[in-house]
Formats: structure tokens, sequence, C-alpha cells
């Protein structure tokens, strides 16, 4: 009996298939994994690839999702430093790196994703109620301008959460967290209102103060830049004054031995100056200096 040539290859195909499946798997590029043999860890696989397996029971192939997972923790009360109640909620990212390590401490779960995320949980209230404790509530709400601390705060929860992972050799790493709701209880909503109140109207009397303190500087440095320009200014005129008395002191000894010549010399200045430019003038040739333009002028200049 003569078998068909397509029945036979379509057979050995299958044959094929079912061996790759029983003795290949895949990880992906976004997984890690973890082959147990007879029950035990045998080898963890980190890179992506084909990779040989014996078939069930031998040997089982454990994959997990090695992208950053997220959650947030619940909305919990923590005392601050000062005994203030803040309530705080935290969101964190993390990602499995070492599968050895990750799966005996939670692969006997039905999902070790989320009884990972209950672990770290458990450790980041810890983590989280130790910042808190440290910090007053100033550095959670500002009451007086200067800011808040939040980067701190959450550096410090962060370093604390992966210093733990790390001495418990999770399997994990802790790649951000950050401060996702910060709420007050509403029996302490009011005294913590009415504390910024204060704050802020301390606040406005320091900087009101310091304003008054400091237009009194001005004003007083302006004052007495203005006395010594003043008396700079009354030194200068008695000393400008005193010059002209001199000068006039040497034209009056002048004027005392020629009385009509020094008359004559003044008025003849003033009209040198009033004829300086081009002009027509029409003048009373009785008025000086003017009156030295008559013929009377060429008589006494004469004698």
């Amino acid at each position: 009996m003569k078998r068909n040539p397509l029945t036979l290859i379509i057979g050995i195909l299958l044959i094929i298939i079912f061996g790759l499946w029983l003795f290949v798997f895949q990880v992906r590029t976004t997984e890690v994994a973890v082959v147990t043999t007879f029950g035990n860890p045998s080898s963890a696989i980190t890179n992506a690839g084909a990779y040989f397996k014996w078939p069930w029971p031998i040997q089982k192939v454990w994959p997990f999702d090695n992208r950053v997972q997220n959650f947030e923790d619940p909305l919990t009360e923590r005392q601050t430093r000062d005994n203030f109640t803040l309530l705080m909620s935290v969101y964190v990212g993390w990602r499995i790196t070492d599968p050895a390590a990750f799966f005996p401490k939670f692969v006997s779960s039905e999902n070790p994703i989320a009884e990972a995320e209950r672990q770290l949980e458990r450790l980041l209230g810890n983590a989280k109620a130790a910042a808190i404790g440290r910090h007053p509530l100033s550095d959670f709400i500002s009451a007086s301008g200067n800011g808040t601390n939040f980067t701190g705060i959450e550096n410090e929860i962060l370093g604390t959460l992966q210093s733990q992972v790390q001495a418990n050799n999770y399997g994990l790493e802790i790649e951000f967290l950050g401060v996702k709701r910060l709420q007050l209880p509403s029996n302490v909503s009011q005294s913590v209102f009415d504390r910024m109140t204060e704050e802020r109207k301390r606040l406005a009397e320091q900087l009101q103060n310091e304003g008054d303190a400091e237009a009194q500087n001005i004003r007083s440095e302006a004052g007495r830049k203005a006395q010594e320009m003043l008396a700079t200014a009354r030194g200068q005129a008695t000393e400008i004054k005193g010059k002209g008395l001199a000068e006039a002191t040497k034209s009056l000894a002048v004027f005392q031995q020629n009385p009509e010549l020094a008359s004559f010399l003044l008025r003849l200045n003033a009209l040198e100056g009033s004829l300086k430019e081009r002009s027509i003038l029409v003048f009373d040739q009785n008025m000086p200096p003017f009156d030295l333009l008559r013929g009377g002028t060429t008589n006494w200049l004469s004698k």
C-alpha cells in the first residue's frame, strides 16, 4: 500500500513541531525566566532568545515580566516631627533584575508580581513613616515662603526602600519613587491654616520693618549727601565772592585814579558788545553808552 507523500510531510512537520514544543522554549525581550529541574531552580535566563529544556515533569520554565511595574500605596496617616498628623500616598516603579533571587521569594504565590508588590508596600510603609517622622510639617506644607522639601523627602524614602530591598535580596530594583498625594486630616486643617496665617503675618511685619529701616537709611544717606553738597556749594560761593571782591577792589582803585577815563572805557566796552553782530539799532543818543557816538565824544577825547 503506497502512502501519500503529502501525508508523510505533514506528519514529519507535526513531529518536529511537537518536539520543538517539548524541548525548546523562547524568552521574549520583555521577559526573564527561571528553569526548574524537578521543582528546584537550575538556571536563570535574562537574555531574549530560544533555549533548550527537558520536557515536563523533568524541567519547567517560569517566565516573568521584567518591564517596570508601577503601584501606589494607600493614603496612610503618619506623625511629623512636630506632632502633626499627615496623610501621604507614594507611587513606586520597580522591575525584576535577578530572576534567580526573585523566584524562591515569590513563586509560591499564584501571582508573583502582586505578591512582590504587597511585600514592597509593607517595606514602603516603614520607610515612609521613618522619613515623615524626621521632618516638621513645614517641610511638607510651606507656611513661611521658604518652600517645601519634597525632593529631599522622596530621596530619603527611596534610599531606605532600596537598602531594605537589597538587604532582603528580593532580586528587584526600585527605579523611581515620588509623592502622589498629600493631605491633612479635617481636625488638623484649621490649626494648620491658623498657623500659616500667623506665619504670613509675622513675615509681612518683618518685611515691613526691614523696609522702614532701609527707607530710613536711604533718607539719612540722602540728607547727609545733601548737606555735604550744600556745604561744598557755600564754600565755592564764598571763594568766588572773595575773588569778585578782590577784583572789584582793584577796579575801584583804577576808578579812583581817573574816574572819567574809567567811565569812558566801561561805556566803550558796552557799545562794542552791542555791535558784535550786524544789526540795526534804534536808540536814544543821550542814553549811555550810545552817547559816545555823538560829536561830543570826539571833543572829549581831544581834550
